[in-house]
């Protein structure tokens, strides 16, 4: 059973339909997005996630029938997906999409049996994320001039993914009640609605309150009531985490940092910078707000150079 899915009591099988019949994947995957908005109340990020992977699901599909579906069938799904070049996390991901969808068609009496359940997920790869050096990371906080529209947003912005360690959308999300800046601290609410607190240095408190004292009003201004988010468009609306992608990207290039980065190198940096200074591994999970370890765990892999001290100093034969 998937967890926060509830039960529904088991109904009769639908009557088969011709494998010809067009669009009946669709309105399958349609009813199963529908319920997990409106039954398990999925984080918005996550049913975009399953919206897109069910979508290249039905792409595949074809004229094929899903109750006639083998796991060899499955499988064939997922060489078509390796064919596409995706990264082995995006399949595994897919792949979590696809029993997702089996699990509420179980539900639903549409299918009996779940041969997604049989696909062997394979193992991601242990991928080492991009992280910037502490010089790089100031370039790239110094970057934005007051030449630029709106150079004390952005650069509050940009304290803010490296102070905290937030997700863009976490920082795209934050409100002006989530700001605790006498207690130097800001409440951000990560997946599956858990809150969690974020200290915020010295440096990031001072950019925020220039933001908080030139810029922000002025943004609040062109907004029809007073918006309730901290970072604002030039139209006073939320400043979408689309928009921190686009920030951050210019800002790197502007830095002459590979442009390819976004708001979630700062993350990685972020905890890879905490590790390295002599942070324990569960205090990096709490900071992050990863549900388990094993996902902090891949910055061990990143930040040796702390590893390689304890082993010079207490190793005899180092």
């Amino acid at each position: 059973m998937l967890a926060g899915m509830k039960p529904l009591k088991p109904k009769l099988l639908v009557p088969v339909a011709s494998p010809a019949t067009v669009g009946q994947g669709q309105r399958w995957v349609a009813s199963c997005l529908t319920y997990l908005q409106t039954e398990c109340h999925l984080a918005a990020n996550s049913l975009t996630a399953y919206k897109r992977d069910l979508a290249r699901f039905c792409e595949w599909l074809g004229g094929r029938f899903i109750p006639k579906l083998s796991v060899r069938d499955l499988s064939d799904y997922m060489g078509w997906l390796q064919a596409k070049q995706l990264a082995p996390a995006s399949i595994a991901r897919h792949i979590v999409a696809l029993k997702i969808f089996y699990r509420y068609l179980q539900l639903e009496g549409i299918v009996l049996d779940n041969p997604a359940e049989l696909l062997g997920t394979q193992k991601t790869w242990q991928r080492v994320p991009e992280v910037l050096s502490p010089g790089m990371v100031e370039k790239l906080l110094a970057a934005p001039q007051p030449r630029d529209p709106f150079w004390r947003r952005d650069r509050a912005m940009l304290e803010l993914l490296y102070a905290t360690g937030c997700r863009a959308s976490e920082v795209s999300n934050l409100k002006m009640p989530d700001l605790h800046l006498a207690d130097r601290y800001c409440l951000a609410h990560g997946k599956g609605s858990k809150d969690r607190l974020t200290p915020l240095g010295d440096v990031a408190v001072a950019a925020i309150n220039e933001y908080l004292r030139h810029e922000r009003p002025k943004l609040a201004d062109a907004a029809k009531s007073p918006p309730p988010w901290l970072l604002l468009s030039r139209s006073g609306r939320r400043l979408r985490r689309e928009a921190i992608w686009e920030l951050v990207k210019r800002y790197a290039l502007r830095s002459g940092i590979n442009p390819d980065i976004g708001p979630h190198t700062l993350r990685h940096s972020f905890a890879t910078h905490v590790l390295a200074g002599g942070a324990d591994l569960r205090q990096v999970q709490e900071l992050l707000g990863h549900a388990s370890i094993a996902t902090t765990q891949i910055y061990t892999h990143v930040e040796q150079s702390r590893l390689k001290r304890v082993h010079r100093q207490f190793h005899p034969r180092a």
